[in-house]
């Protein structure tokens, strides 16, 4: 038996290729010029977000944390002294990256804390005392 053959008329064809074509188009221009994203991505995107803001949140935390230790110039210092690559590991140490109620330091939260400190600005550090003119 043959299948029964549609006969579709001939203006049709050419709207259905113009209506597959115009849905190409607009689905390549909106995923790539328009701001479309998948809902994978819109989700990866949304937990970045929300862990920079947790992580903006937690910086004064760990600035307050720093500013009250009996034994911040110390640390300071001991910060000041390491390498510039491994900073971050020098502040993870003092515990300031620390959040209450967490057993382990943040290395995010370390990051931002350590730009926030700005080490080489602070007034703790020993600078020259000669006034030269």
């Amino acid at each position: 038996m043959n299948a029964p053959k549609w006969n579709a008329p001939e203006w049709l064809k050419p709207g259905l290729y113009g209506a597959l074509i115009g849905a190409v188009v607009v689905s390549i221009s909106g995923f790539t010029w328009g701001g479309w994203v998948t809902g994978k991505t819109s989700h990866g995107m949304a937990v970045a977000m929300s862990r920079s803001e947790v992580i903006s949140a937690l910086v004064p935390v760990c600035l307050d944390m720093a500013r009250t230790d009996p034994e911040r110039a110390a640390k300071l210092a001991e910060i000041r002294t390491a390498s510039t690559f491994s900073r971050r590991d020098a502040l993870m140490e003092t515990g300031w990256a620390t959040v209450p109620g967490a057993k382990t330091p943040d290395r995010e939260i370390a990051q931002a804390c350590l730009v926030a400190l700005d080490i080489d600005n602070s007034p703790d550090r020993a600078e020259n005392s000669n006034n030269e003119g």
